[in-house]
């Protein structure tokens, strides 16, 4: 399949990018939130420079995404937490069901 090319906006510069059609629909947001989070840092601080605010906002979104890989990392031990505590409990009710 042929890519694409779009236009976005990262503030207020644009830039012309090349994607899969299939991709669009996650670039254009890729885009928005990395406009939001430059956005932000460049309101909310003295960060001076496109380059610098770029760096803070990769970092920042890095920081997001390793937040949010270490939550469903232990959401998925305690699911196999109470998997084995299911387990266990059904083996020693079936065991219990047996001997009366």
């Amino acid at each position: 399949m042929a890519a694409i090319s779009l236009k976005i906006n990262i503030l207020d510069k644009e830039y012309q990018v090349n994607c899969k059609p299939e991709e669009r629909e996650a670039l254009e947001y890729s885009a928005q939130l990395l406009n939001e989070k430059m956005d932000e840092i460049r309101q909310g601080s003295h960060i001076i420079g496109l380059e610098r605010i770029a760096v803070m906002a990769a970092l920042n979104l890095a920081h997001d995404l390793i937040r949010s890989q270490d939550s469903v990392k232990q959401d998925a031990g305690a699911a196999n937490m109470l998997q084995s505590m299911d387990l266990k409990l059904d083996s020693v009710l079936s065991d219990l069901t047996k001997s009366q």
